[in-house]
């Protein structure tokens, strides 16, 4: 079931509406990690100033200098370490569009779905940003202690939130909110080895950015298959 949803997804890739989630998804990444390189440069510059007095050594006036290209070394490490989790955050606001683009050319039986309004969206992206973040950050320990299975832990990691977050996505349109908690609670080990299906290319750089697209159109296909499962039993 979930290589037959994968498979499905990949076919799909094509469409216009993936493309579109795509770009807007990058741009704004792009956009707000520049944002962020901004303001680190201004803070810096701003606390520093044009000259420092260093202790036994008087007026320096290349320090700000220096710590404005730390700063830009800085976000360089940070952006290669965050683009991922923050692009699928940011591109998880517009994946309705996604699931819709699957529903429309394999469930076309299927009456409209309920949109999920633009504030709860922004909410669950930033919820489900600091989550990425903050796991993937303090995952890093793990990957120092346990280097042989780094990538391992990466995907059983990222696995287990892509799951979790793109089948209550797609769930909730159909099911709502609470239905879709319970039904990815009784099919958790399903989930959880579909998202770990899509956290491997999150290895593989560039290809990393469509795998919230991929994420989200392959379990809108599990969804509709363990929601038939629920309704047939």
């Amino acid at each position: 079931m979930i290589l037959d949803s994968f498979f499905k997804a990949l076919a799909q890739l094509g469409d216009p509406r993936f493309r579109h989630v795509l770009f807007k998804g990058i741009g704004l990444t792009i956009a707000l990690l520049f944002g962020a390189y901004a303001l680190v440069f201004v803070a810096i510059n701003t606390l520093v100033g044009g000259e420092t007095t260093l202790p036994l050594i008087g007026q320096v006036a290349w320090v700000d200098d220096l710590l404005s290209w730390g700063s830009i070394i800085l976000m360089i490490l940070l952006s290669t370490v965050l683009m991922v989790p923050v692009a699928s955050a940011i591109t998880s606001m517009f994946l309705e569009d996604v699931a819709q683009a699957v529903e429309d050319k394999h469930y076309p039986y299927l009456p409209a779905a309920e949109s999920i309004p633009f504030l709860t969206a922004l909410k669950d992206t930033l919820n489900f940003l600091g989550v990425l973040i903050v796991a993937n950050l303090l995952a890093l320990i793990l990957y120092v202690m346990f280097a042989p299975a780094a990538p391992l832990i990466f995907w059983a990691l990222n696995g287990f939130l892509l799951g979790r977050e793109y089948f209550t996505l797609v769930a909730s349109r159909r099911i709502g909110i609470t239905a879709a908690r319970a039904l990815r609670s009784k099919h958790a080990a399903t989930i959880w080895l579909a998202g770990a299906l899509m956290a491997i290319p999150l290895s593989v750089p560039l290809v990393n950015l469509i795998v919230p697209i991929l994420g989200a159109a392959t379990f809108t296909h599990v969804f509709h298959r363990l929601n038939t499962r629920v309704v047939a039993a």
